[in-house]
């Protein structure tokens, strides 16, 4: 296809309007008259979602109040569905070199004995990653800042704290920011903003969004070790399951290893800042590694919450990450949730932002993706309290229970399984019971070595079982959608044809919109039929 109309096929380009650029002046003083879109905080949800829109040639600032990546290591974990995101930033393959496949899960009583044990294949993933990715936060967000460097049409600016953002449904948003360097206060307007500024987010309180208890509430101590010594450890995850001292541990990386505990009463992470206090603790993995060869990088204490934001919009104002949501880390799927949350938003908010969508998909953002959250932080909370619940006899009942999990191949493959739930009903899902819809399409490798989401781009794409008639190709041709045809006996093929259906609609997200047999229908399902999709490249 030749470049210029690659170009015409993209969900579109921002339409520039006369405006003076970013700059700062030689007193320092940042000047901005407008950006189309404001993202405050610059943690791996705010940069993901600026890049995605950068992708879409959308200028967009990123805000955030340091200037560097937060050094201290905090999520480890990350599936194959994100794994997906992650490869559509742009990387893919740097993220593979610094994370380590997780090979499944263990369950232990509080004597360390090993209740049941459930083994997981990286090399099977219908996503094209392992199910299970442990790495460290900070080199994660290295890279994607890195990457957003990369974009034009994104910048980011860190040493500035916004101290108000004022949204609303008439007109642009304004923000305020003061610069951490000279305390200069510097306004900046925006068409969009989008809060991915943490649990104490500022532009949730900026649009009357709260926090709702979900009634979870426990402390833990979390603590990260570095050591050149072989701990000689299975290298799934050893998941304690003990109402007095549950606990967690997981390697993370060729010399990294994490361990959390649940504090007691009256216990608090002061009481393990040395590691002879953490010794008796961590004594079960490290035996025989003398102390020196044990490099203590973080002794810290959490509490785990389970907590949704009432809403996650007000007119040009919306919520990601954990200014909408937070949950116990039991199931690994925090640091994810915010980067799901930018995935379903961006394309939805560049279309609108070039007349290629109406302003209504915006309103299927919140439609999707609290339902969502809310079940994945249902399923923490059922793995918390498992673990935790029920005191001796708790403790008796999983002794008796859980080692028959293994006999039955239906439990382990659920445990293991790293599918996440369909998304809601909405204008952009058409769900049937057993269908195809609001499901992840698969991502195999499809052509010349490329997988799937290569092969269909950034934007609406078709994928069929059969060549599509010269009528049905006219309109995909007009939808701008991409056209795959599956190849016959292939995984596309057989995803197809165990949802019953011949073509499917996919989204620029790769969730399956709708999916069936009649394919002109299908296609006048294409919002307004002007959403384009393709490539950029």
């Amino acid at each position: 296809m030749p470049a210029r109309r690659r170009r015409r096929r993209g969900l579109g380009r921002h339409r520039r309007r006369r405006r003076r650029p970013l700059h700062a002046t030689a007193a320092g003083e940042i000047r901005v008259t407008h950006v189309p879109v404001a993202v405050v905080g610059a943690g791996p949800t705010g940069v993901a979602a600026a890049t995605l829109l950068a992708q879409y040639g959308v200028e967009v600032l990123v805000l955030d109040r340091w200037t560097a990546v937060y050094p201290q290591p905090r999520a480890v974990h990350l599936d194959d569905e994100v794994c997906r995101i992650i490869a559509r930033l742009g990387v893919a393959d740097q993220f593979m070199a610094v994370s380590r496949p997780g090979l499944g899960l263990r369950l232990l009583d509080r004597d360390l004995t090993v209740l049941a044990e459930f083994r997981r294949d990286p090399r099977h993933s219908p996503n094209g990653f392992p199910q299970a990715n442990m790495f460290d936060q900070p080199e994660l967000e290295t890279l994607l800042r890195a990457n957003l460097a990369r974009h034009p049409r994104a910048q980011l600016l860190g040493g500035v704290e916004v101290v108000e953002v004022v949204a609303g449904t008439v007109g642009p948003a304004r923000i305020t920011a003061v610069d951490r360097t000279d305390g200069r206060r510097h306004v900046i307007t925006a068409d969009y903003v989008l809060g991915c500024d943490g649990a104490n987010s500022l532009v949730r309180a900026a649009i009357g969004s709260a926090m709702r208890d979900l009634k979870f509430e426990q402390r833990w101590l979390v603590v990260d070790v570095a050591t050149a010594e072989d701990l000689r450890q299975w290298e799934g995850v050893h998941q304690v399951c003990d109402p007095d001292r549950a606990a967690t541990y997981m390697r993370i990386g060729d010399t990294r290893y994490r361990w959390e505990f649940r504090l007691r009463t009256g216990e608090s992470a002061a009481d393990y800042q040395s590691l002879a206090a953490l010794r008796p603790l961590i004594e079960p993995w490290t035996a025989g590694v003398p102390d020196h060869e044990l490099d203590v990088l973080r002794v810290t204490e959490y509490t785990f919450r389970a907590q949704i934001a009432d809403r996650w919009r007000r007119g040009n104002a919306f919520l990601l990450g954990d200014a909408a949501h937070l949950t116990p880390p039991f199931v690994g799927q925090g640091l994810g949730a915010g980067l799901r949350d930018a995935m379903n938003l961006a394309w939805k908010l560049a279309g609108v932002l070039t007349d290629t969508l109406p302003r209504g998909v915006l309103d299927t953002y919140e439609q999707e993706r609290k339902p969502h959250a809310r079940h994945m932080i249902g399923l923490a909370l059922n793995v918390g309290r498992a673990m935790t619940a029920g005191g001796e006899l708790g403790s008796l009942a999983r002794r008796a229970i859980v080692p028959r999990l293994h006999r039955i191949p239906a439990i382990g493959a659920k445990l293991l399984d790293s599918q996440t739930p369909r998304l809601h009903r909405s204008p952009l899902v058409r769900r049937k019971v057993r269908g195809l819809g609001g499901r992840l399409c698969p991502n195999p490798v499809v052509s010349e070595g490329q997988r799937l989401d290569s092969v269909l781009g950034i934007g609406f794409a078709v994928v069929s079982a059969t060549p599509l008639s010269a009528a049905d190709a006219a309109l995909a041709e007009r939808a701008g959608a991409v056209v795959h045809v599956a190849e016959a006996g292939g995984e596309v093929a057989e995803w197809l044809r165990r949802g019953r259906v011949t073509v499917a609609v996919v989204r620029p997200d790769r969730t399956v919109m709708c999916a069936g047999r009649d394919t002109a229908a299908l296609f006048e399902s294409l919002p307004a039929s002007r959403s384009t999709a393709g490539r950029t490249r």
